[in-house]
Formats: C-alpha cells, structure tokens, sequence
C-alpha cells in the first residue's frame, strides 16, 4: 500500500518552483529528438561508455501528458528529468519530489505525490517504461565487476552552518561520477524543503557544485554548495 506523503510545503511555495521546473525551449527540443520513446535508448558519449539515456512511455493522463527520460550510469538511476508534463501548479511542485524520491529508491516503487495523484501515477508508468526499456549491463568478468564496485564511493561533506540552521550533504561517486546527493542535516523550513530536490537536481546535471541558488533559499543553497564542494575535494583522500 502506497503512502501518501503531504507536500503543504512544497505546494505553497509552488510560486518559487514554477519558474524553475516550467517547460523550457531546452525541454521542448530534447522531447523532439525522441522518436520512439521507451524502446530506442541510447548511449552518452561519457567516456565510461556505460551511461544510457532512455525515454518512458508518453502516458495520458486528465491533466495532460506524461513522459519522463531516464539517464542511467551503469544500473543506477542517475538523474530523471520531464520531457512532458502538465502545466499545472500541483505539478510543477511535485515533479522535484518525484525525481528525488526515485533517485533515492532507485526504481518507479516511490509514493504518490498529495494534491498530484493524477500526474504521480503518469510519471511512474513513464518511469517504468524507462526503466524496462533500459538496455542489460553486459556480463562483467570477476576482476572487471570488483574494479567497478571499488569505484564506487560515498563521501560526507563538511556541516556547514548558516543563520537557518546547519547544512550538510553526502554524496555517492561512480567513478568520477556524482551519481547521487542526500542530505543528512537541512533547516526545518519550507524553504529548504521546496529547494533541496531542486538543488540535487542540478548538482546531477552539472556534476559540480557551480549551481545556481533557489530563489527564496538563498542561505540553504550556499551552505548546500559549501558542503557539496568539501565533498568533491575530500573525493579519494
């Protein structure tokens, strides 16, 4: 049974969310560029050569369309963002909750997100979709799969503290890879709660700590940076 998680928080700030997570001419044009989504993925040009980009299903919905892309680093969900989505309020919250519920739970089996039952359904049949669709990862050889679970690593940031409270993230590399980002120690204020997904988010795209503020958060997004940057340069020491 799934639960249902309150985002009073992020709903009464979808004023600050709107702007960030509205479909861009960015977006728009990647939608364009998948012709068969959820059974054409393709490869990234990482050097790796283990990152594949794969769109979900485009699933109908009430509020409108559905379609998210899912890039994997070998079998990890490393970022998921909309191709497609309604343009509405409750979604334009939830789509951030979304995203970092699955990076956390790394597959479609999240909570629907309160007050968007409707698009929360529509983003995990799409995620699903991503996710069946996801080529498999050759068959490694002993020395080759330890190398690569030695590569992976988990590494604290400094707690930083700001007039809202302390902050502090950790962060799991694949290789050179930021592969994901939690935090363990945040303020308790809505602020904060509407701009942590977004914050990871682009940490994810831009794989360093050279990100922009969230609007309204301004104090969380520099101690956030602070701790994020202490723990790329502690990376391997």
């Amino acid at each position: 049974m799934k639960r249902v998680l309150p985002v009073v928080a992020l709903s009464a700030l979808g004023l600050i969310t709107v702007w960030r997570y509205e479909p861009s001419a960015d977006t728009s044009s990647a939608a364009t560029t998948v012709t068969e989504p959820a059974s054409t993925p393709s490869a990234s040009s990482g050097s790796s050569g283990t990152s594949t980009v794969v769109a979900g299903s485009t699933v109908a919905t009430e509020k409108g369309d559905v379609q998210v892309e899912v890039t994997f680093e070998g079998d990890t969900i490393a970022s998921v963002r909309m191709l497609t989505q309604p343009n509405h309020p409750q979604t334009t919250a939830a789509v951030p909750k979304l995203i970092q519920e699955t990076l956390e739970a790394q597959s479609a089996d999240i909570d629907n997100v309160s007050g968007a039952t409707i698009t929360s359904d529509g983003y995990r049949e799409s995620l699903q979709a991503a996710i069946d669709a996801k080529p498999e990862t050759s068959t490694a050889s002993p020395s080759t799969s330890a190398s690569s679970e030695a590569a992976s690593e988990t590494v604290a940031g400094s707690t930083v503290a700001t007039e809202k409270g302390d902050v502090q993230v950790e962060v799991t590399f694949e290789g050179d890879t930021i592969a994901s980002v939690r935090m363990l120690t945040q303020p308790n204020h809505p602020q904060t709660t509407a701009a942590v997904p977004k914050l990871i988010q682009e940490t994810l795209e831009a794989q360093s700590a050279d990100i922009d503020n969230v609007s309204g958060a301004t104090i969380t997004s520099d101690g956030y940076k602070e701790s994020l940057q202490a723990a790329i340069d502690a990376k391997g020491a």
